[in-house]
């Protein structure tokens, strides 16, 4: 909104100029976001504890019951504020804008449908039928980005050369990181402040990589890919101020649930950021922690179904350390640091070619 106004309205100030910059409008998406949350989250959680209530998760420590009836859904508001700030100040018509906003509304409405049936029906949709409708999303999303003339190559980590041209083997791929990704986010969110808080430094990162990436002096001096996304600096940027805001709330002891329209929403969010900067094994690297956690699930499922014996005292591994007597609270901080680490890794490796 302020991006095209500012086009009508540069020749009579030129204050209007510094609308042009993305990293000026990427500031300033961050604090629109930031700002939101803070001015309108007391709200949300008191309209989410008349509408929003639902019972902790199944499968999870003895001790979690006592969040029975917590408000959830909070990720509902996350993609308010984003959306919002997304159309103030990026160009929403921009085909790399308009498809994220399209990953966030539809990875959440699938996350809003099953969390609303937890609330009413006291079970969500099937895991069969989730799938499918993660894929359908997914798959649309990189069908548009073939359409719109993405190229169909991948690069690796530590070597500037090697960018093999996958052809229409990229609808696939982009579909396994985008759901691989949502899950593996949303199996993160059992404690706390634990996903959302491991997501802001991830956000933060690819967000410098999509500016990066979408700067071609930039990205030519550090041989990675010129895609032009830059303005998903900007996105990434209200995500960013977003989901610090909601980590105000989220944080132990919680006020209020992400649920899964903003776990799934947001991790596919994250690996599409990753998909159009072309840096998707940074994404293994950054989102290490998540994969660990999904990780951790298929070894504990693999292992009692073959051997009949349990790896992890309970999985995801994050109830393995609540189990083990870690408490929550260092359990969720801990893993951000962890989280952080392992996103400076990633940044590293882009100088490292």
């Amino acid at each position: 909104m302020l991006y095209y106004l500012s086009m009508h309205l540069k020749s009579s100030s030129s204050f209007w100029n510094v609308m042009h910059y993305v990293s000026f409008r990427a500031m300033a998406a961050l604090l629109t976001s930031l700002l939101m949350s803070f001015l309108f989250g007391e709200w949300f959680i008191n309209k989410s504890k008349k509408l929003f209530r639902a019972k902790a998760r199944e499968w999870t420590p003895e001790r979690h019951k006592a969040k029975d009836d917590m408000p959830t859904m909070g990720g509902a508001f996350i993609l308010m504020v984003v959306l919002f700030t997304t159309f103030l100040w990026a160009p929403i018509g921009h085909y790399e804008v308009y498809l994220m906003v399209f990953c966030l509304l539809g990875f959440g409405a699938i996350g809003g449908w099953d969390d609303w049936l937890k609330i009413t029906k006291r079970k969500g949709i099937s895991a069969q039928t989730k799938f499918v409708l993660q894929c359908a999303v997914a798959g649309c999303i990189a069908i548009l980005l073939l359409w719109h003339g993405f190229a169909t190559t991948i690069s690796f980590p530590f070597f500037k050369s090697i960018n093999p041209d996958i052809g229409l083997l990229f609808i696939f791929w982009a579909m396994f990181l985008m759901i691989g990704t949502s899950n593996a986010v949303n199996l993160t969110d059992g404690l706390d402040g634990l996903a959302i808080g491991s997501l802001i430094p991830n956000f933060a990162t690819f967000s410098l990589i999509c500016y990066l990436s979408g700067h071609q002096i930039i990205s030519s001096y550090l041989h990675i890919p010129f895609t032009g996304t830059s303005e998903l600096a900007v996105v990434g940027a209200a995500l960013v101020g977003a989901s610090i805001g909601f980590l105000w709330y989220n944080a132990y002891p919680a006020q209020i649930f992400m649920g899964d329209i903003g776990s799934l929403a947001l991790g596919g969010a994250l690996a599409l950021m990753a998909i159009m900067a072309k840096q998707e094994f940074l994404l293994g690297i950054a989102g290490g922690l998540f994969v660990v956690e999904a990780l951790s699930v298929m070894m504990q499922v693999y292992s009692y179904k073959y051997r009949g014996k349990r790896i992890f005292k309970m999985a995801p591994i994050h109830h393995h350390f609540e189990l083990l007597g870690w408490q929550e609270s260092k359990i969720t901080v801990r893993f951000g640091i962890i989280s952080l680490i392992l996103c400076l890794l990633a940044l590293m490796t882009l100088k490292i070619r």
